[in-house]
């Protein structure tokens, strides 16, 4: 983004924001420089809101630079005013969160957002997960007009119904007084909460819309807690494509014990709650070997503690709903059956061959996508 340690605009945080969906519609991509001309139109469709959270992040990181005389021995900001005493990260309690909604409703609309599902996991780097809080939220009703877009980007994501959904629903009140009462830090800290950086904006608002107040609770990006938990360790910054890299593998998107009920039993990959958890996941695979920390159920699920620490699954995407055959004949799985079907591959004790013909791919457009499709391929076959 820019020359290190040189002033940032507001333009430019978009665009740093922008690079990972770029890069996963195969352009190309490396820096900041290289998005800006697929970036000015959506720029411009921002609205005012919107442009003055950049402008905000941008300020606030120009005024940290200009006031940054020395680099603390004792500690590591980053923006927002987030600080990590590095003697205790592995230990530091930390709280990701994510809020899904019924789509995002115009600005002219009052209601920006309808919160429909409230995730969150109490995380440390030495324990893993330990605890997890889930709500379905009792959401306010569609502005008028707008109902057939809520329940269409619903069906793209969570797939949670409007009306006629049986699962018990909590009011605005009951969710945020249990959120806070599972967030309470022991001596009267404040509890830190990360979310995706892309997100913040909508569970900002949520938070807000749900308080009928203007939120005060601090979001942080997990991006930020990711380079600080590598520069610790290897005293320098990792670059933003790795850390997205990191955090869009969809390695446990059909893993157990993610999902929440709901969604597990109807094979739903978006899950509030699923958000959250891989968001620990991602930190555990990616630092306790190199903190030292021995990777428990708490930190992974079961079936992954023991996968090869190299294995890149973002080139796997399959047509989630459609099945593949086990060539013994011996299973049926769902989804991105491709990963299942190396797992279940590995636990046989006889050459394993994959049939390409016997796996359903999704119509293959872009020359980008071929070749990580060949490479795959060659992958298996070697």
């Amino acid at each position: 983004m820019a020359r290190r340690g040189g002033h940032r605009t507001a333009f430019l945080w978009f665009v740093h924001d922008q690079l990972p969906g770029l890069e996963r519609r195969g352009l190309s991509v490396t820096c900041v420089g290289d998005a800006v001309p697929y970036c000015s139109q959506a720029w411009e469709s921002l609205t005012e809101e919107e442009k003055t959270m950049y402008a905000e992040k941008a300020r606030t990181w120009n005024s940290k630079k200009r006031s940054q005389k020395t680099t603390s021995m004792a500690s590591v900001t980053s923006e927002g005013g987030f600080v990590l005493f590095l003697p205790d990260m592995v230990a530091d309690i930390f709280y990701f969160l994510d809020i899904y909604s019924y789509g995002r409703l115009p600005p002219h609309c009052e209601q920006r957002f309808l919160p429909c599902e409230i995730g969150c996991v109490r995380y440390s780097l030495q324990h893993g997960i330990l605890a997890d809080f889930h709500h379905f939220i009792d959401p306010e009703v569609p502005p008028r007009g707008f109902r057939y877009h809520c329940q269409a980007s619903s069906d793209e994501t969570h797939k949670i119904p409007i009306s006629g959904f049986h699962h018990p629903r909590a009011c605005y009140a009951v969710v945020l007084r249990e959120l806070v009462e599972f967030a309470q830090p022991a001596r009267g800290a404040r509890p830190r909460f990360f979310c995706r950086s892309n997100d913040r904006f909508r569970i900002n608002w949520c938070l807000g819309r749900m308080a009928s107040i203007e939120s005060h609770w601090e979001l942080f990006a997990v991006e930020d807690l990711i380079m600080k938990l590598y520069q610790k360790k290897y005293q320098k910054e990792p670059s933003n494509v790795w850390v997205y890299r990191k955090l869009d593998v969809c390695l446990w998107d059909f893993s157990s014990n993610t999902r929440c009920k709901w969604h597990e039993e109807n094979d739903i990959i978006c899950c509030a709650l699923a958000s959250c958890k891989k968001m620990g996941y991602c930190i555990s695979k990616s630092f306790a070997g190199v903190y030292g920390v021995p990777l428990t159920a708490a930190h992974l699920p079961l079936q992954d503690s023991d996968c090869d620490q190299g294995t890149n699954t973002r080139i796997v995407k399959l047509d989630a709903g459609h099945n593949q055959t086990s060539p013994c004949g011996t299973s049926v799985v769902q989804g991105r059956g491709v990963i299942r079907l190396l797992r279940s591959a590995s636990d046989l004790s006889k050459p394993f061959t994959v049939n390409y013909h016997f796996l359903c791919f999704p119509k293959i457009t872009s020359s980008f996508s071929r070749l990580q499709f060949f490479i795959f391929c060659a992958n298996l076959d070697s």
